[in-house]
Formats: structure tokens, C-alpha cells, sequence
């Protein structure tokens, strides 16, 4: 049965459009406001200020999860935690409750959640210098919540699908796609402004609190720099963009350059840095993975608490995550998922890979194999992507009676058979871990040392745990830039296991 379509007469279809437009003009009109942080009317009627404390109670629990959970140092959680709200009292909304948490992340990130929750890695704490550089990270958070950045990101975008739909009425779905589209683009738009915005009002915040506004644009140019060294760890060196937090944002240099200006007005002082207190504070601090995801030692992937660890191929870069590890080629042909699944009630390996894992997919060449004892098995199918078809290998191996690790090797259909004897060396370095490798592997962690007369870079960089690029590393890790020695009593940052 078709459902009859009964179409609306030119003259109505006017009045109802002006209808709309005006009920529209005068929501927005409702739902303008003045902040006052920024001083400009903005629409956020959408969100209400009891609505953004809501949304950030109810994500926090999940942004936890997600990314690791909070650090376990409470005495680095207080730290933040008093500098935060040290620079959220110089702020214009008095009603916003902060809480500040450091996150269990190696990853350069930091953001922040409507209704005053404010979110930092510990991996950037890593690469911060001094107090006044994480002032300037927590303050352009800050900004965000002021800013009620997420408020009117969400109502403009809420009006966008409004009008989308009214578009769908009158013009037809294509019109309506249009619509959404361009909606999609002026809320990415709009994000650069607000970036631009959070850090002039976080200049102002950590100023107010008496630290160097100038601190905001170093600190911003040394995350360009560990981008840069990020794309060139991956063997990427021109895609530094893809290797930073800031790649959404604008460009790194523009908002130096912004930062600069900015803190070049504000009134003179006695500006507080505290780069001496600040390392000492993290001097101690796990640097890279956590021991509760496991560590990246070169090829290696070993998990201490889960007691395994197995060998990617030469070349491959291993990429460790909350929920998998993802390992990629050097031409980025050859990319190894690996992960862990509850097994269904499957009661063989091959039945896990046919029943349970790979039950949409046509499975050809399956076969039960060993792994180092472990009862496995594999097979082979063609996975559709986005990129095209590729030629796709699965390795499932009973671990005990209730898990399964899974290998997913993944190549194009053009160069299957390429890594086919790559794949199959990483399927059988597969194994347990016996106790003394489980006592020797330990978490990297940050050591602040004071450079003696006679010290050179080259002194430091022997005592880190890096084969590749490690003066990048240091000078990137300490800010230090390329071909300038350090100075006797300066204090400075190294990478060591223990």
C-alpha cells in the first residue's frame, strides 16, 4: 500500500514558509543573550546553563572510560585541580563549578565538557615546561565553558537541521541534503572562530591570575613541533597536521602569531612562569603507555597484566590504543588490528571465527592452526571499505575459556601476498610471557635532571630508551630548538624505563 502524497498549492506553500522563517527569527531572538565573558550577543537559547551542567555530568563517567580513566596520582590531580581553580576565579561566570581531571592518555590532548569539566593528558603535561604553560592549556578550556562554545554550537546546529527539514518540504530531499551540508560547514566554520576566541580568553585568565600571557604562544608552538615530530616517527614527515590535536583548530602558526598579539597588550607586570616548580611537580610522572594498555617496546607489543606479546614486522609502526593495537606498513599497504573478544559460547576456534567473528562474511581457506601451544584458527575474506576492497586475513586464538585474540591483517587486493609472510611471523610471536619478562618490563616515566658544566645534548639522549630520532625527542620534550646548547643548572627533562 502506498501512502498518497497530497501536494501543497504554490500560495500556501509562501505563507507557511514565511511562517517558519518568522517563528525561527523570533526563536533566535528569544534565545539571544549578552555574554559576559566575550561581551557579544550570541544564541544559545537552545541550551540552557542548567542543561550544560546536565550534559557534562552526565558524559563525564563515559569520557573517563574512554580515554583511561584519571592518572593515579592524586598528588599531580590536586595540582591541577588548584590551578584550575585558580584561573576559574578570575573568571566572568561565577555560577560554572569547575572540576579539573587529569586523564591516563600518553596522547597530546585537552578539552573540555559543558558545564565547567575540563579534561587534560597527561601526555601533555609531558610536554609543558612550566606552570604557566599549563595555565595557558587550562585556560583556553576554560574559555570554551565561558564561551558557551558547546551551547551555541549546538543550537546553531540544531536550527541548521531545522532548516534542512524546511528546505526538505519545500525543495525536495536533495534541496534537504544541501541544506544539511552546508550547515555541517558553517559549524566547522564557526569552530575555528571559537579556537581563536578560547585562546584570547584564556590570555586573559591566566594574565589575571598573574602568569605569563606569552607562555599560551610558546606552548603552542612546541605542540606544532611535536606534531612534526610525530609525522616523522610515523614516516610521514609533510602530514604533521594529522599527527596533532590541533588539526580541527585553525593552523598552528596563525595562532601563535594570535597569541602573541594578544598577550603583547596585556598590562605589564611581575609575570609569575614557575618552569622549576613545575618540573619537579611531574618529575616522576609515566610517560607513554600505561601499564593497564600495555607497552610498545619497538616492534614489540607486550602486556604485562594480561601476560602476552607478540612481534610486528620490520618497518611497521605500532599504534597502542584504549581498545586495540593497530600496527601500519611504512607505505601504508600493510595495517595488523589486533584486539580481545569474549568468545559467545564458542566451543573451537573455528567455530568462533565462523559463528561469532566473521559470521556476515564468506570465509574461504579456514583451517585450524597452533600458536605457541594456543589452540587458533584462520581464514580469509574480502572486507569492504571506504577505500575499496580489500584482501583481508583473520587469526582468532582461544586464550582461555572465555576470551579470544584476534589478529586482523589487512592489505589491498592488489598487493595481497605482499606481507602474507610479515603476517604469518607476527601470528606465530604470539605467546605468553613468563615471569622474569613480566618483572623487566616496567613504564616509562619522566626524570627532571639539572645539566652540569660540560653536559651536552648528546649526554642526555644516551640515557633514553630511543633508537629513532631521539634528539628530536629532547629538544621537542624540553623546547629546545634545534642547534642550542643547554646551560649549566638547567633543569631538563629525560624519558627513562623504571
Amino acid at each position: 500500500m502506498t501512502e498518497k502524497t497530497v501536494p501543497i498549492p504554490a500560495r500556501r506553500r509562501v505563507a507557511l514558509a514565511r511562517f517558519v522563517l518568522l517563528l525561527g527569527l523570533g526563536g533566535m531572538a528569544a534565545g539571544c543573550s549578552t555574554n559576559p565573558a566575550t561581551g557579544e550577543r550570541q544564541f544559545t537559547g537552545l541550551m540552557s546553563t542548567e542543561q550544560e551542567t546536565q550534559v557534562g555530568a552526565q558524559q563525564h563517567p563515559e569520557i573517563l572510560q574512554e580515554f583511561g580513566g584519571p592518572y593515579d596520582n592524586p598528588a599531580i590531580q590536586d595540582y591541577v585541580n588548584r590551578l584550575g581553580q585558580r584561573l576559574a576565579a578570575n573568571t566572568e561566570r561565577e555560577e560554572v563549578k569547575y572540576t579539573f581531571t587529569v586523564l591516563d592518555s600518553e596522547i597530546v590532548n585537552a578539552f573540555a565538557l559543558p558545564g565547567g569539566y575540563v579534561y587534560i593528558s597527561r601526555g601533555l603535561m609531558a610536554l609543558a615546561n612550566s606552570e604557566a604553560q599549563l595555565a595557558g592549556v587550562l585556560g583556553h578550556e576554560i574559555g570554551h565553558v565561558t564561551g558557551r562554545h558547546s551551547a551555541e554550537r549546538y543550537s546553531r546546529g540544531t536550527l541548521a537541521q531545522v532548516g534542512a527539514v524546511v528546505a526538505g518540504i519545500f525543495g525536495g530531499q536533495q534541496i534537504a541534503q544541501l541544506a544539511g551540508a552546508g550547515a555541517q560547514l558553517a559549524l566547522a566554520g564557526w569552530g575555528r572562530g571559537q579556537e581563536l576566541e578560547a585562546d584570547e580568553l584564556g590570555i586573559r585568565y591566566m594574565s589575571r591570575a598573574g602568569f605569563d600571557p606569552l607562555e599560551m604562544a610558546t606552548f603552542l608552538d612546541s605542540m606544532g613541533r611535536h606534531a612534526q615530530l610525530e609525522a616523522l616517527l610515523a614516516g610521514r614527515p609533510g602530514a604533521a597536521d594529522q599527527f596533532s590535536y590541533l588539526q580541527t583548530h585553525p593552523p598552528t602558526g596563525q595562532r601563535v602569531e594570535e597569541a602573541t598579539k594578544a598577550a603583547s597588550t596585556r598590562p605589564g607586570g611581575q609575570w609569575e612562569v614557575d618552569r622549576e616548580d613545575y618540573l619537579r611537580t611531574i618529575d616522576g610522572m609515566i610517560y607513554g603507555d600505561s601499564p593497564q594498555n600495555g607497552f610498545v617496546r619497538g616492534r614489540v607489543f607486550a602486556h604485562t597484566q594480561l601476560g602476552f606479546r607478540f612481534e610486528a614486522p620490520e618497518g611497521f609502526r605500532i599504534l597502542n590504543g584504549q581498545k586495540q593495537v593497530t600496527a601500519v606498513a611504512p607505505d601504508r599497504n600493510g595495517i595488523i588490528v589486533f584486539d580481545a573478544a569474549p568468545s559467545q559460547g564458542a566451543r573451537s576456534p573455528e567455530e568462533f571465527l565462523a559463528r561469532v567473528w566473521a559470521a556476515e562474511a564468506p570465509l574461504t581457506n579456514t583451517q585450524r592452526i597452533s600458536v605457541n601451544g594456543l589452540e587458533a584458527a584462520t581464514g580469509t575474506t574480502v572486507a569492504n571499505t571506504q577505500q575499496g576492497q580489500l584482501a583481508a586475513r583473520l587469526v582468532a586464538i582461544r586464550w582461555d575459556q572465555d576470551t579470544y585474540y584476534r589478529f586482523l591483517f589487512l592489505t589491498p587486493q592488489q598487493a595481497a601476498g605482499r606481507y602474507d609472510e610479515a603476517f604469518r611471523d607476527t601470528t606465530y610471536s604470539f605467546r605468553r610471557l613468563n615471569s622474569s619478562e613480566r618483572s623487566r618490563l616496567r613504564p616509562y616515566r619522566i626524570k627532571v635532571v639539572e645539566v652540569r658544566p660540560g653536559d651536552r645534548v648528546e649526554d642526555f639522549i644516551r640515557r633514553m630508551p630511543f633508537d629513532d630520532y631521539p634528539e628530536e625527542r629532547f629538544r621537542v620534550l624540553n623546547n629546545i630548538s634545534p642547534g642550542t646548547e643547554l646551560r649549566p643548572g638547567q633543569l631538563v627533562k629525560i624519558v627513562t624505563e623504571g
